[in-house]
């Protein structure tokens, strides 16, 4: 069994003065975990305003601005520093930036302009060149008096459909080219009825092409001076993006250390913002390991002799609760991820990793036995973990997971006698789960009322660390709970067994007392941590209340076993759905040629994944809603060391 590590609480008063070498010295350490304000100044009544919330601010809007010549630049932002990085002035932080500003912005404007350009001119010509074999001026088209022509482009389909809009219309609507899908084509009218064909055209979705009025002769014409155009904007854009290259060369390293230097300072005034100001003090409070807290000491005094630092246990009743480092070892660590999804220890509670690692492969290898399925998951485990494969380096995390449910889906294959869906090739050591439906869905049971127990003890345990003895004692995970819960499994198993070796009489009677105790767990509790009233309300909605809290707890005793019968019956399931494959391999091919052991490979790989996954989802529901609700509150906060830079920062 596993606990994080101790931790110690930590109040620091500090100088004015020496505030912000404090937090530097804080932030380099690693280890000091800020925690929220514990209101020392507010419950004395001298708190007062600083201006660090307004530097919070500032330092935003500026890295915006670096953030953005650096985007001007088409500079990445580097990683963080590993030196220490100390606080930036904002004045002198700004200036800098308005200088590198004013450098990048004429070339990086002239550049997007020269882009939107091009992009217009190329355009222009790819809308031109479908009438380039057309002799006549373009400026005719556009200035002619009594004549309407709109060249342009227009789905075939909607051809007919142009020509029927306007039969009253004279027009002629003459084609030019045409290829599968679109036609290019003239639509000439007359002047008058410029509107009509116009609103017609649009009906008809006719994309006009329409060249620039600066344009003049045929569109041959046109097509050479957009050529022409085209070129000397390519010349603006590469002189654009030399002269911001050279920029970058000249800039790019002051400009990441200036970006570093604003995050660092933005997190340093942040951290201050958040601490306890009284008239010329600042009161800092956090956590850190008990093994850091002399270093921790030491490196506060150097930058801040007259800093008072005050280090202590926590405190039972303390109403911050620590911060958690999970302290498993490195084969365990995948597992975490899973306990962490559905919340994180508090400080007083036992890590529950070890124990889902252990039950999480068992649950899992039961329903999804099968000696070549295992090998295969095992495979995948191995090369996740290793992270050699870079595109699937983020799953690297549950690559521990799939090592133990491969390696307990193994053994239950073998136990099951099932290789790749082959039940003939290996000897079951235990049993066939197709033969013996129901030895199978009681050995599920029996497993289930292991791990319900195993939880249950993980509940005493944890209540007798916090020193909860009433909790530990009387609560329907607690002893008596646990006694009561396995006082009636054996009154239903005297029931079908006429040699059980406990009399029924004894089983009942640990069964009734208790159930009493379980019942009115509350007054027993409040007896023995001595508390008063011994009863909140009336006696009467008391008993009331506490009668369906029996029930209800006898029911979730039933639904919580019965739960994990559904291990047998996914083990049934896979068994079945590895048979399926085979009569359909059967029909496929009944002489067993390719056809058969196609299906055989691509059914089996079908088997792990899908069935693979549905297993998993199964396996984590009765990990979270029948196992965790017996012992796993939660609630706890992640050790996060303060630090000037993210983790991804130093990536």
């Amino acid at each position: 069994m596993f606990r994080s590590q101790t931790m110690r609480k930590v109040d620091l008063i500090v100088p004015e003065g020496d505030v912000v070498a404090v937090t530097e010295a804080l932030a380099a350490s690693n280890v000091f975990h800020l925690a929220r304000s514990r209101g020392y100044a507010a419950s004395a009544g001298i708190g007062s305003r600083t201006p660090w919330q307004d530097y919070t601010t500032a330092f935003f809007e500026l890295e915006q601005r670096v953030l953005a010549v650096m985007q001007a630049l088409g500079a990445d932002e580097g990683h963080a520093p590993q030196e220490g990085v100390h606080l930036l002035v904002p004045s002198v932080a700004r200036r800098d930036i308005e200088r590198l500003e004013r450098e990048a912005e004429e070339p990086s404007r002239d550049l997007e302009m020269a882009r939107q350009k091009l992009a217009k001119l190329e355009k222009y010509l790819e809308q031109i060149q479908l009438i380039a074999d057309l002799d006549v001026r373009v400026e005719m088209l556009r200035q002619a008096q009594f004549l309407f022509v709109l060249p342009g482009t227009i789905p075939l389909a909607n051809i007919d459909r142009l020509r029927v809009s306007l039969e009253h219309v004279p027009i002629v609507l003459t084609t030019l080219s045409r290829d599968e899908h679109v036609a290019t084509v003239i639509l000439f009218g007359v002047r008058r009825d410029a509107d009509v064909l116009t609103r017609a055209a649009r009906s008809a979705y006719l994309n006009p092409i329409v060249a620039p009025e600066v344009y003049t002769g045929t569109p041959a014409d046109v097509i050479k001076a957009l050529e022409a155009s085209i070129a000397r904007t390519r010349a603006q854009i590469a002189t654009a993006e030399t002269t911001l290259q050279q920029l970058y060369d000249m800039r790019v390293r002051h400009l990441r250390h200036l970006l570093w230097r604003i995050r660092a300072s933005h997190s340093l005034v942040e951290a201050i913002g958040g601490y306890e100001h009284l008239r010329f003090t600042y009161i800092i409070s956090g956590w850190t390991p008990a093994s850091e807290a002399a270093s921790l000491r030491r490196k506060v005094l150097e930058v801040s002799s007259q800093a008072i630092i005050e280090v202590e246990e926590p405190g039972r009743l303390d109403p911050v609760s620590p911060p958690v480092v999970l302290n498993n070892p490195f084969a365990l660590r995948s597992f975490e991820g899973l306990v962490t999804n559905y919340g994180y220890p508090s400080y007083t509670e036992l890590d529950p990793t070890p124990l889902l690692a252990l039950t999480f492969p068992l649950i899992f290898g039961l329903m999804f036995g099968d000696v070549g399925h295992g090998l295969l998951l095992m495979l995948a485990g191995l090369l996740l973990a290793s992270r050699r494969l870079r595109p699937l380096q983020s799953l690297s995390s549950i690559g521990g997971i799939l090592i133990g449910c491969g390696a307990t889906s193994m053994g239950f294959g073998f136990l099951y006698g099932s290789l790749f869906g082959f039940e003939d090739v290996l000897k079951p050591l235990w049993l066939q789960p197709l033969e013996e439906i129901t030895s199978i869905l009681l050995a599920a049971v029996a497993v289930g009322i292991g791990v319900l127990t195993l939880g249950m003890l993980y509940h005493i345990l944890n209540a007798a660390l916090a020193r909860a003895w009433g909790n530990m004692l009387c609560d329907h995970s607690g002893i008596s709970g646990m006694v009561f819960y396995w006082s009636l499994l054996g009154l239903v198993a005297g029931a079908f067994m006429p040699d059980f070796p406990i009399s029924p009489v004894v089983l009942a009677i640990l069964a009734i007392l208790s159930g009493l105790v379980v019942t009115f767990s509350e007054v027993f509790i409040h007896l023995i941590h001595r508390r008063r009233p011994l009863i909140a309300g009336g006696v009467g909605t008391y008993l009331m209340q506490a009668f369906f809290e029996l029930f209800e707890t006898v029911i979730s005793f039933l639904s919580n076993t019965l739960s994990y019968v559904r291990m047998g019956a996914f083990a049934v399931a896979h068994g079945a759905l590895s048979l399926v494959v085979f009569i359909i391999a059967e029909i496929i091919s009944p002489g067993k040629g390719i056809g058969y052991w196609l299906d055989v490979v691509l059914g089996n790989l079908f088997v792990i994944g899908f069935e693979g996954m549905i297993v998993a989802i199964q396996t984590l529901r009765l990990e979270y809603y029948e196992f965790f609700s017996k012992f796993f509150a939660g609630g706890g906060e992640r050790y996060s060391p303060f630090s000037l830079f993210s983790k991804e920062d130093g990536l």
